[in-house]
């Protein structure tokens, strides 16, 4: 990651100055009432604090480096940083050693390694190439070469020990680049770097002929074919088990369920232990009147949703995977396995699936009252939440992340909380629904980290979305947003507005420091709720909506919180993502809301973990 991207956000403007004599770095604040500074600390890393008043200290924006690759020669002389490796993210070049084997049996690393064998200029050295690195530091300039050209002049040469063809647009005149020292701070970059070559021994490389030019057939060419040839039986063997994979009677054994014959009737659609109806496709083309569009309930991720009527009068809501949806198998196959062990009265209820020519489908319970956030935010069906029905879905939703929690067979983290998630029955009970992005957890496993962050911005935790750190407390997070969303039906992502640059849990946090929680109520249910009720309510989602998850309550605290008036409740501390840019929200309902509001920025620039 460049500095220029870690910068990249919505309280600093970063300039960058080159010369020959190095980088010169500048910045400036947007917002001049935000206090700033950067510092070094004692680990070298560089930090960006910004004051909080609420707390009187100086907290941390960004700091970097964010991993071990980043902090500079972490593998030391010829080693090579690979994150993707970790915990053992160093590695010798070929034809290099460890040079005190015991200290990276410790995992120290910094001494680097050492040739296997010297170097005997031009006799029987080959260049071993290495592809999408980062570039080792000083580098020398040898001019705009080709990149044969280049390693014609760094063979001739016997000082250089490493070449690169950098292509580098803003100074095309330095394009090739040797090396005549140590190769230090060389890290893999799987999302761009350059091919470096490295000068090493030819015996090194088995069969190599001497003098040989990177481009030569037993240096470069085998490799490339015994690779290619790896690649070609892994993807044979992939397709062979894709293929048997995606038969409904391999399903069956891979997913830990077990599928009963093709069904007709949704009657039959229960639960019975693991076992999962299967819908013949024929019964849900008659369901669907064939998808029609009429029958379309929505899109999601995953990809359109309709409503259908089997043959015995049951309504049943269809999810059909996309060819183009943003999800896939692995979120498929998650949901199946996941709510097919799971039973509670505010989870959505499985029926079955339909896994027929190509077809891939999840057929559930219909409810007819859709969505939380098609109430919610929409201005002539919100009137109909009055406060006692919504502190009933408040309630609702929070057994129902309890029972995923604690109670379940298994212990599963939802990670896609949201509105739009919370389905309602005819009775307006609400039901939790989405567990593509769900995940489960051991027994006593407490946290876990993925590289690929998945969510919805607004309602994903800061340490989710910054390390890719997921926990019990990343649900609470998504409900405390959840809560102070149905009190006020506003969005968290988009803010009417103010003065300051807040998000919902801002705003909401700045009126509970001022002793004007109230104010954040939404006004059609001034009359029929219960002040204290809703003050309660605001100081639970302000606590499960704290920065740092070890702050925020566990479930059962939260339902306990919920269900006793008299208990006394610990004082919330400032919200994660309070900041953002200012934006309008137009009245009117849900379908005519502006979309052109900005999410949370603050502290966040991408959805890929740092």
């Amino acid at each position: 990651m460049t500095l220029e991207s870690w910068t990249n956000n919505d309280l600093v403007n970063v300039n960058f100055d080159r010369s020959d004599e190095g980088i010169y770095v500048s910045f400036s604040v947007f917002d001049k009432s935000i206090a700033l500074r950067w510092t070094l600390s004692r680990t070298g890393a560089l930090e960006l604090l910004f004051w909080t008043a609420t707390i009187m200290k100086w907290a941390v924006l960004i700091s970097y480096p964010k991993t071990e690759c980043q902090t500079y020669a972490t593998c030391g002389p010829f080693g090579i940083c690979d994150q993707n490796n970790s915990p053992r993210i160093c590695s010798c070049m070929t034809g290099f050693m460890p040079s005190i084997k015991e200290d990276w049996e410790n995992r120290d690393w910094s001494g680097g390694c050492v040739r296997r064998n010297k170097l005997n200029c031009y006799s029987s050295e080959v260049f071993m190439r290495y592809e999408r690195m980062k570039l080792p530091d000083n580098s020398i300039p040898m001019g705009n070469l080709t990149i044969e050209e280049c390693g014609i002049q760094c063979r001739r040469n016997c000082s250089c020990i490493a070449y690169a063809h950098a292509n580098s647009s803003d100074r095309p005149e330095s394009r090739c680049l040797y090396w005549s020292g140590n190769l230090m701070d060389v890290t893999h970059n799987v999302d761009a770097g350059h091919d470096l070559f490295v000068r090493i021994d030819g015996s090194e490389l088995e069969g190599s002929k001497k003098g040989q030019h990177p481009k030569s057939k037993k240096s470069i060419t085998i490799p490339i074919a015994i690779t290619m040839a790896v690649l070609l039986i892994g993807t044979v063997c992939c397709f062979l088990l894709v293929r048997k994979f995606v038969s409904p009677k391999n399903w069956r054994s891979f997913l830990g369920i077990s599928f009963k014959a093709p069904v007709e009737s949704a009657a039959l659609g229960t639960q019975n232990g693991l076992e999962v109806n299967s819908f013949s496709l024929s019964s849900i083309l008659a369901a669907t009147n064939s998808f029609s569009e009429t029958n379309k309930l929505g899109e999601g991720g995953f990809g359109p949703v309709y409503w259908g009527t089997m043959v015995d009068g049951i309504e049943i809501a269809v999810k059909k995977l996309s060819v183009n949806s943003g999800q896939g198998m692995e979120e498929f196959m998650n949901e199946v396995t996941l709510i097919a062990k799971l039973q509670h009265k505010n989870l959505v209820r499985l029926l079955g699936c339909c896994i027929e020519k190509e077809q891939k489908m999840l057929i559930y319970e219909y409810m007819p009252n859709k969505s939380l956030d098609k109430h919610l935010f929409d201005t002539s069906k919100r009137v109909s939440l009055d406060w006692k029905l919504r502190f009933h879905i408040i309630e609702g939703i929070a057994q129902g992340i309890l029972y995923l929690h604690k109670y379940s067979r298994l212990k599963i983290i939802h990670r896609d909380l949201k509105a739009s998630n919370i389905l309602l029955d005819g009775s307006m009970n609400p039901k939790i629904s989405d567990f593509g992005m769900a995940r489960m957890f051991g027994v006593n496993q407490t946290e876990s980290k993925t590289g690929r962050v998945v969510g919805t911005l607004g309602y994903m935790s800061p340490e989710f979305v910054l390390n890719g750190l997921f926990s019990e407390k990343s649900d609470v997070f998504s409900f405390g947003v959840l809560l102070i969303e149905i009190i006020s039906t506003k969005r968290n992502s988009c803010l009417y507005p103010t003065q300051k640059t807040l998000t919902l849990l801002g705003y909401a946090w700045e009126l509970w420091r001022e002793n004007r929680a109230l104010e954040l109520l939404d006004e059609s249910i001034r009359d029929s709720c219960v002040p204290q009720e809703v003050l309660r309510c605001i100081q639970i989602g302000l606590l499960c909506v704290q920065e740092y998850a070890a702050a925020r309550p566990t479930m059962s605290s939260i339902v306990s919180m919920l269900g006793n008036d008299n208990g006394t409740l610990p004082s919330p501390e400032q919200p994660g993502f309070f900041l953002k840019r200012t934006c309008t929200v137009h009245s009117g309902n849900s379908s005519n809301t502006s979309k052109s509001c900005s999410i949370n920025e603050v502290t966040i620039t991408s959805t890929e973990p740092r």
